[in-house]
């Protein structure tokens, strides 16, 4: 990778390095209708069984915060072979897991090699394709970033429902071997030309910093965020943030670099990012509780609720791209955050007997305004970035992604749990309507929680300005500004 913008993308690279990071994004999600039958399988709680998809949160956020030095220590090839090999590695594990506590094990393996592919390929995307068109480029990696996950759900209870859930790993290992294969063989080997340094104390922090946050946040939606269990190694967590935080503006060669929040459009970005994804993947979470809790319905019918959502992502990202390129980011991210506020608003006056085909109608919606705003926003912030930062700006951003999500899901859900037991309160012997019903009213809230947090991306994406660095006009990079004049001379 190399600091400059190449005058052509490597079509090899991005191919090869989308489909990797499509299968291993893909597992995300993959396991969540399937913990049911791994509970039972395993014979362990719920609250034990919620640890699949809690320990690959943790090891995702531990890894992120070195991917910047990762990236500058190795060439592309390296790190692709690496990470895929891991995540080969872990699913292989994780297929073939006798117990519990080894598929825990397969799963953290998996995590360590997904963490870098993210971070990686958005790298790759920044400085393989010239700024004015970034935009259609982030939209591929927002096309599996967003999409994969999504159809995780909806993939997963089709299989469950006629397998084990141990194809859901064995399903991916002949195509991990594949995508490994021509990685190796065909991904080009760009050399590196900056020196990379390590902080030991960096890393030891980072990981009991970001460990204790997600570790606390995880934990809150079973225990409360006033338990012991989750402000202690929140409290922890927070101070190790902070203290890592501190050290990296003192390093003269950070490892995660966060003078990047010194460039103003990169740091609205990041607000607006960060409160989409809470409300976002925190839905993600809701609707299913809705519909298996409340109403009865099977997971197969949620995966389906999410499917046609999950298109509408798929087909956008790319399309989004193009509008940025064409019309930039500020009334792009308007329209899909309003979009976004008015749906999730809707979604806080369910009825146990809402139709399906009002919340497939709503969710589809929803996820129209969500694909206006990501690929642009992303796109502009990262615009705003010099060369030397992108690295560090990737691997924030996606730290970005895994903590808001967590944050987004972490108080929702304590909000859901809590307005519940609230309405229960005082009765003797609650029954199942009742329990139903104070259910959905902590659903409601939460929805309208959700709501709260779009409206403040929505707010903040006012503020939003056109970014294209100086070097696309023959000028030094700096810095970078607003020149939507000077791309339209440049488009002509």
């Amino acid at each position: 990778m190399s600091e400059t913008v190449q005058s052509k993308p490597d079509y090899r690279l991005i191919i090869i390095l989308l489909s990797g990071a499509f299968i291993s994004f893909l597992s995300n999600t993959f396991l969540n209708v399937a913990l049911p039958a791994i509970k039972n399988d395993f014979g362990v709680s719920t609250s034990a069984v919620q640890w699949v998809s809690t320990a690959y949160m943790l090891v995702s956020g531990i890894i992120i915060p070195t991917t910047a030095y990762l990236m500058q220590k190795f060439s592309a090839k390296s790190l692709f072979l690496a990470a895929m090999g891991l995540f080969l590695i872990g699913t292989i594990v994780s297929g073939f897991a006798p117990a519990f506590i080894v598929l825990i094990i397969g799963r953290m393996i998996q995590a360590s090699g997904s963490a870098m592919l993210m971070p990686l390929l958005m790298n790759i995307m920044i400085v393989s394709f010239p700024p004015n068109q970034r935009g259609t480029a982030m939209g591929l990696f927002s096309l599996v970033m967003f999409f994969a996950p999504a159809i995780g759900p909806t993939v997963s209870g089709i299989v469950v429902e006629r397998y084990s859930w141990h194809m859901l790993f064995f399903m991916m290992i002949p195509i991990l071997v594949i995508v490994l294969g021509v990685g190796f063989w065909k991904l080009p080997k760009i050399k590196q030309h900056k020196e990379a340094h390590i902080d030991i104390p960096s890393i030891v922090l980072s990981t009991i910093g970001f460990g204790g946050v997600l570790y606390g946040l995880s934990s809150a939606g079973e225990y409360g965020l006033a338990d012991t269990r989750v402000l202690i190694p929140l409290f922890i967590g927070l101070a190790g943030v902070t203290t890592y935080v501190l050290r990296q503006m003192k390093l003269e060669h950070p490892m995660l670099d966060f003078r990047v929040y010194k460039y103003p459009m990169y740091t609205i970005a990041s607000i607006i990012i960060g409160a989409a994804n809470m409300a976002l993947f925190a839905g993600m979470i809701l609707i299913p509780i809705f519909m298996q809790d409340i109403q009865g319905l099977s997971p197969l019918d949620t995966g389906l609720l999410m499917l046609p959502g999950a298109l509408i992502m798929g087909f956008m990202s790319p399309v989004s791209g193009k509008l940025f390129d064409m019309y930039g980011p500020k009334n792009m991210a308007v329209v899909g955050l309003t979009i976004a506020v008015v749906t999730t608003f809707f979604l806080s006056r369910l009825e146990i007997d809402t139709p399906f085909s009002y919340l497939l109608t709503i969710y589809m919606v929803r996820a129209l305004g969500m694909t206006l705003v990501n690929t642009p926003v992303m796109t502009n912030g990262m615009n705003s970035l010099p060369p030397h930062l992108t690295p560090h700006g990737s691997s924030l951003n996606s730290m970005l992604n895994q903590v808001s999500g967590s944050i987004g899901i972490a108080l929702l859900i304590t909000v859901m749990q809590t307005y519940t037991n609230l309405q229960l309160r005082g009765m003797d012997n609650p029954t199942e309507t009742m329990i139903n019903q104070a259910t959905l009213d902590g659903i409601n809230l939460a929805f309208l929680v959700g709501t709260g947090f779009l409206f403040i991306g929505l707010v903040s994406a006012f503020f939003l300005k056109r970014i294209v660095p100086d070097d696309v006009i023959g000028q030094s990079f700096n810095k970078a500004r607003p020149i939507d004049d000077e791309v339209k001379k440049l488009n002509k």
